[in-house]
């Protein structure tokens, strides 16, 4: 399985990704699911891929060497002179589209079904940072400030926390800080996602980064990130109070008046027979 995480911010992007795949109990591997694609001073880019491994392993190669034509007489865009990441996403749907009909009736001809999900974002010189969910039918959506993250594999476990904490206007560190917990809480809950982890921070306008970094279980922040939030998690809901019932001394009764129904509950009476 796989868990991935893309942040576009205000002052920047996160991209965050496991490394576990796994094929059955006995067959667990470690590949990168996060590519960079960067031309320093003009464009800055990242692909994380989730879903069947040599689909996203085949669409992040020819996606370097993929070409869209508009017309006969234009020339052909892709990702390296996409003159925006809409132009750039479209490149990456061709891109899918491509490996699809090479290899998807093979592939049903197998019982594997063509599986693919990814994320793609950075920016073009030119234009400001965009983010995008892509499918396996080439087709993506972009990140808005109402929803300015994506998920793909095992999303469920990290969510809460983004969903609580991030905004556009969330600092780069405190948003790279909520995309680790989020993993951790994925980690926690499922064998299937698992270390090393891949970050990459960029901040806007910058068309490069040095913030690129492989976390593993010996990593000095994620050991204490990951002890810390299991703590303070602790800490604050043994802080809450328990729930007590109406007539109990409490300032928060669990029972109080309200206009709903109440609970169905069937009393049984002596005349009545089991059955």
């Amino acid at each position: 399985m796989t868990y991935c995480v893309a942040i576009k911010l205000n002052a920047g992007l996160v991209f965050l990704s496991d490394s576990r795949t796994n094929a059955g109990l006995d067959q667990i591997s470690t590949f990168r699911k996060m590519i960079v694609y960067e031309k320093p001073g003009d464009r800055f880019m990242v692909l994380l891929s989730a879903g069947n491994l040599s689909i996203s392993q085949s669409v992040r190669e020819i996606l370097q060497i993929e070409q869209l034509k508009e017309h006969e007489d234009s020339d052909p865009i892709t990702i390296w002179n996409a003159r925006s990441m809409f132009d750039a996403a479209r490149v990456l749907g061709s891109t899918i589209r491509h490996v699809y009909d090479r290899d998807a009736a093979s592939l049903k001809q197998a019982g594997v079904e063509f599986n693919v999900s990814l994320i793609f974002g950075g920016q073009i010189e030119g234009e400001g940072m965009r983010l995008f969910q892509v499918y396996s039918a080439g087709n993506f959506i972009e990140a808005t400030p109402e929803t300015p993250y994506f998920q793909i594999g095992e999303s469920k476990y990290g969510k809460p926390v983004l969903d609580r904490v991030i905004s556009p206007t969330t600092p780069l560190d405190e948003a790279a800080k909520c995309a680790l917990v989020s993993m951790d809480s994925t980690l926690k809950s499922n064998l299937s996602v698992g270390l090393p982890l891949d970050l990459v921070i960029y901040e806007a306008n910058a068309f490069q980064t040095d913030k690129v970094v492989c976390i593993d279980e010996n990593n000095p922040y994620f050991r204490m990130l990951h002890g810390s939030w299991g703590q303070k998690l602790r800490e604050v809901f043994d802080s809450i109070e328990d729930p007590m019932w109406a007539g109990e001394k409490t300032d928060v009764p669990l029972m109080a008046q309200t206009g709903r129904s109440q609970p169905l509950k069937k009393i049984s009476t002596p005349q009545e027979k089991l059955i």
